[in-house]
């Protein structure tokens, strides 16, 4: 099972949760491991089975070992379950039951089909793998990843409100990435007023690049018809709110389960003091402005021992990555607070926090 949790740790953190799986023979040796690489892409199991197939593994009477329930259901995979059962796998061991409902069920259907199934082993570590994702299911909400492109002394923009680009080509190319396998991406209006950005998937030349995401504008004041963020797909959507929770549930109603917040401070600072972060990718540039547009605003914290606590990610290609002459950032929220680190200590909800917005 630590294998298989350090094989889904190699996937991408978003709607999906990381999984792993690894198939070991009567002997306990491993015969292959499996993970999940992302939304639309093979699941662990399906991953596993396929590269055992490829290399002419029988693994009839095998064991699999995997970090969640194995999914039940058709979305744009085939159910798990069903291809264990077509593999001949006799025994099914898995960390935690899958929260999603759509995707619950597999580990019913593995036992009516005479597989051997068993639930629990190394639960506590698969939980804080997911922990974020399981929160974000659990409210009906979509997976936030918050993206913050800065200098040195955390400015992401010049006092003439310049910005293009802060960020190396390298971090650029990193973001452009991203963006093409989220469902949705989060401005304010105050950053379309003033930017004016397209919001696309884009390659090193500039071209829109494979899957686009929603284009979403948060704020009270409406998008201006000749904003370039309008495009011409159709691939808009106004959310007339200031409060994060709000702009959250609408996109979730509209279908969005992997959402990317980029800015203004306004909105990356609401979202932040909402507790509705559950990403961090910070580039950081190895550059001095020493006046301009602060990357965050007040978050309502006054005193040190109420400061948000945030985790190094080794999730998903590590905690640091150097990307040109910028560091990648790769963090995510933290347990507990610097002032409840003792060991009777509960942990702290983000989401009691104030909201705020642009």
């Amino acid at each position: 099972m630590d294998a298989a949790l350090a094989a889904a740790a190699l996937g991408p953190r978003g709607a999906n949760p990381l999984v792993g799986a690894v198939v070991i023979g009567s002997d306990g040796a491993p015969v292959v491991t499996g993970y999940h690489r992302g939304a639309g892409t093979p699941h662990a199991e399906v991953d596993a089975i396929a590269q055992a197939t490829a290399a002419g593994v029988d693994l009839h009477g095998t064991t699999m070992l995997v970090t969640l329930e194995p999914c039940n259901h058709c979305g744009r995979t085939g159910p798990c379950a069903q291809a264990i059962i077509n593999a001949g796998i006799a025994d099914v061991v898995y960390a935690v039951d899958d929260p999603h409902d759509p995707a619950a069920g597999g580990a019913a259907t593995l036992r009516a089909a005479g597989v051997r199934v068993r639930s629990g082993l190394g639960a506590v570590a698969a939980l804080d793998l997911n922990r974020r994702w399981f929160d974000a299911v659990a409210a009906k909400r979509p997976f936030v990843t918050l993206h913050i492109a800065q200098t040195l002394d955390s400015r992401i923009a010049a006092s003439d409100g310049t910005s293009q680009w802060i960020s190396s080509p390298e971090s650029l190319a990193d973001n452009h990435a991203l963006r093409g396998r989220i469902d949705a991406i989060l401005v304010g209006t105050q950053t379309v007023l003033v930017d004016n950005p397209r919001l696309t998937a884009r390659n090193a030349d500039g071209e829109p690049s494979g899957r686009q995401p929603l284009r979403a504008v948060m704020g009270l004041r409406g998008i201006p018809e000749d904003a370039a963020v309008n495009g011409t797909d159709g691939k808009v959507l106004h959310l007339p709110t200031r409060v994060p929770g709000e702009a959250l549930e609408q996109l979730f109603d509209a279908g969005v389960r992997h959402l990317m917040v980029e800015g203004g401070s306004r909105i990356l600072s609401a979202f932040l003091a909402a507790g509705l972060v559950d990403e961090l990718i910070v580039y950081l540039a190895p550059t001095l402005l020493g006046s301009g547009t602060p990357a965050l605003e007040d978050l309502g914290i006054g005193t040190l021992a109420d400061a948000q606590l945030w985790d190094w990610d080794q999730a998903s290609g590590g905690a640091v990555q150097l990307l040109g002459r910028d560091l990648r950032l790769h963090l995510r929220p933290g347990t507990v607070s610097p002032s409840k680190t003792s060991p009777d200590s509960t942990p702290r909800n983000a989401a009691d926090t104030a909201a705020g917005g642009n």
